[in-house]
């Protein structure tokens, strides 16, 4: 398939589901998980900081690795990928988004209504109660140097506030999966932008989508194995979604 096909389809497409991965962050200077642990976070396993028995075992040490993380997303800006993505939505009857990406930039970029699957680095909740946690947290520079910080305190029941991401050996949000895949089988246009299908069960909706019928594109600047029923555009998300909304729509994202 090329680009060209795609947005005839995209044309005339009723329902467009977006599935975003890191990948799509990547380009924004957000590095993958795994790549997360630089300077001298890297005596750490990211395995062993995200986990709810890390958190209970150091709470400061986790929490001070999550904030960091959650600056560096914040200090990221949305690249081309997510605003030609909130840009295609305005021609589109319907246009679903769904990551598996913990930080903000679809919102940033003028998407709504994302479902995160993976929870997100800017919605804190109690460990224990579960209650949303409001208040704002810091925005002071956080060295990168392994530097614990005590996490809030849940104003309902006291106890700690920790991050609002799916952990190692955690279930997805339940609303968010239930969302993600009602949205998969009804579309008919399925993108699956930055992500290889290796994390289950996200990697679960484009197999959905195309047992119901639509059709399945994979965008990703490696390519990978796929059924003989689903098709590959190989490039960077960014260049390849420009592409796209142009060859769709003729229009070009706002900078931002």
């Amino acid at each position: 398939m090329t680009t060209s096909i795609l947005a005839q389809q995209l044309r005339k497409a009723q329902h467009v589901v977006i599935f975003t991965g890191a990948g799509a962050s990547a380009e924004s200077g957000i590095p993958t998980f795994r790549d997360l642990l630089t300077g001298l976070w890297e005596r750490f396993d990211p395995a062993q900081l995200a986990t709810i028995e890390a958190f209970r075992a150091d709470a400061s040490l986790c929490w001070g690795w999550y904030e960091w993380r959650r600056q560096k997303a914040g200090q990221a800006q949305p690249n081309g990928a997510h605003l030609a993505i909130a840009e295609i939505a305005k021609h589109m009857p319907r246009l679903t988004v769904v990551t598996q990406n913990v930080d903000d930039l679809h919102e940033r970029a003028g998407s709504r209504d994302v479902i995160h699957l993976h929870g997100s680095l800017h919605s804190p909740c109690c460990i224990d109660c579960g209650q949303p946690y409001t208040l704002p947290l810091t925005s002071d520079a956080l060295p990168e140097d392994g530097s614990r910080i005590e996490p809030p305190r849940c104003n309902t029941c006291s106890g700690y506030v920790r991050p609002g991401v799916v952990w190692f050996g955690e279930m997805l949000p339940e609303n968010a999966w239930r969302a993600g895949l009602a949205a998969a089988e009804e579309c008919d246009v399925f993108l699956s932008i930055g992500t290889s299908g290796i994390v289950y069960p996200a990697a679960e909706l484009p197999l959905r989508a195309l047992g119901h019928g639509a059709t399945v594109v994979h965008i990703n600047p490696v390519r990978f194995e796929i059924s003989g029923q689903e098709h590959f555009l190989q490039g960077p998300a960014s260049v390849m979604m420009q592409s796209l909304l142009r060859e769709a729509f003729g229009e070009h994202p706002d900078p931002q």
